[in-house]
């Protein structure tokens, strides 16, 4: 990889090989392009919101077996824009280290930009089962009636709210802060963003009258982001003030020490990635093209609710394994 793309990754050992050879790349130069014309981090983050939510437009009416070819362009139009919001999203990580413009907002808003999308393309999808739905009936044998379209409209809502609220906001959740843990380990406190919730309480805490009334609420929602991070990794944090405990400060912990938390971390880090979007969104673009998004959410509750609770349980047994050898 390039010697200046590199430089604006956190770490290459948090990327998969698509990051690494095509996505990170083609986020490099798209950041030299904003830097050129001074645009904020925090304005990509914005725009690539509003990308990735445009795409549930197209994934309501992209169906081949109802639509024909309209509805095989509907669904790549809403693949194409969902892959760039996902770029933007990317590009605005690189560019506010490529420019130096970090911020506590910035750090929030990259987190939300995965709920951003989803929401509404998981709506999309409910009401594209609601008026096409004729594939799944004859295969459970179901009379496709008002009363029955109702009923089973109503159980795949109630599977996107699980699939969404448990299952993809948990996973994501889980999955970026394993990303600042193993970042913590590799590169120390300054090349992470490791946060916690009573920090998080805190900064709110000490917000004046004068803070924007939207900065608020997105710090709010942030300590609740970060206290469920908190609530899904008893074992680490146990081992984090085991650190703490023994050695004053988190600056003061062994060579040794931090390169065995890294090691296993990094064992840990190809199955982690496949909690993030690549791995996530193939699966997406592929029931929507097959003409059952429905099937989407029982793969993000079963599927990838297992994978998420091998790479949890696995991160938790080292943790607890150290900390009980300090």
């Amino acid at each position: 990889m390039n010697e200046k793309i590199a430089k604006t990754l956190k770490s290459a050992e948090t990327e998969d090989w698509l990051d690494l050879h095509v996505i990170r790349p083609a986020c490099y130069y798209l950041s030299v392009f904003f830097a050129k014309f001074d645009v904020h981090p925090n304005t990509v983050t914005i725009l690539s919101m509003i990308v990735g939510a445009a795409s549930c437009v197209f994934f309501a009416s992209g169906s081949f077996y109802y639509a024909g070819t309209v509805g095989i362009v509907m669904n790549l139009i809403a693949i194409v824009l969902l892959m760039i919001g996902d770029l933007l999203d990317c590009t605005d990580g690189q560019l506010a280290r490529m420019t130096g413009k970090k911020s506590r907002l910035g750090r929030i808003l990259d987190g939300l930009a995965g709920f951003a999308w989803f929401i509404p393309i998981y709506c999309a999808l409910v009401w594209r089962f609601y008026w096409h739905h004729d594939l799944e009936f004859s295969w459970l044998g179901i009379a496709d009636t008002e009363q029955n379209a109702l009923i089973a409209t109503a159980v795949v809502f109630v599977l996107a709210l699980i699939s969404g609220l448990h299952g993809l906001a948990g996973q994501q959740r889980l999955a970026d802060y394993y990303i600042q843990v193993h970042l913590f380990f590799l590169k120390g406190e300054k090349g992470s963003e490791l946060d916690n919730s009573k920090k998080q309480k805190e900064i709110y805490d000490q917000m004046g009258p004068e803070t924007p009334g939207y900065e608020r609420t997105f710090q709010k929602s942030y300590i609740d982001y970060t206290r469920k991070q908190e609530h899904s990794t008893p074992q680490f944090q146990r081992l984090m003030a085991k650190l703490k405990e023994k050695y004053g400060s988190t600056d003061n912990i062994p060579a040794d020490v931090r390169e065995e938390i890294h090691r296993h971390s990094l064992a840990i880090m190809p199955w982690n990635g496949l909690l993030t979007f690549n791995f996530r969104s193939t699966f997406l673009f592929l029931f929507c093209l097959l003409d059952v998004p429905a099937i989407n959410f029982l793969w993000e509750i079963i599927g990838m609710g297992i994978l998420r609770i091998y790479v949890n349980r696995r991160h938790e047994a080292f943790c607890k394994r150290i900390a009980d050898s300090l």
